[in-house]
């Protein structure tokens, strides 16, 4: 079971659709999810703009990849949903927002060793990074 964490704390899933493997995902319109690994390229982008959901995999908490790619889609124009699924830890998660996710999927593991009040503390990203401190 998955949980998804916002900046309103814990949640079901609420997607309804289905996910395709990038290579699989055509590059129109479409009604189903996109299942991006950590090591797609940058041209594997191209082309996804259209999907309703993209979901990038975490495969480590020390792999950084998907944060650059989430940002990569928003600078090219996406969207759409954005989630952050695996490996990403409630510290983690302020960068998570900056780049541009709007969710991260956890497992019931991770949620029983990060609890949403962890999660929750970062919640109020905008304004807990360091230029807010210096502007402060």
């Amino acid at each position: 079971m998955s949980i998804i964490v916002t900046d309103t704390g814990f949640a079901s899933d609420d997607w309804q659709g289905s996910f395709v493997a990038h290579t699989e995902a055509a590059a129109n319109d479409c009604d189903y999810g996109i299942d991006l690994p950590s090591d797609t390229a940058p041209e594997g982008l191209v082309g996804l703009n259209n999907a309703p959901m993209i979901r990038i995999d975490f495969p480590s908490s020390a792999d950084g990849r998907g944060f650059t790619l989430a940002a990569m889609l928003r600078r090219a124009g996406y969207r759409g949903r954005l989630r952050a699924k695996g490996h990403v830890l409630a510290d983690q998660y302020a960068m998570a927002r900056r780049a541009g996710f709007d969710e991260v999927e956890i497992d019931d593991a991770l949620a029983g060793r990060q609890p949403e009040d962890q999660w929750q503390f970062r919640a109020n990203w905008q304004n807990h990074n360091y230029q807010a401190r210096l502007r402060g």
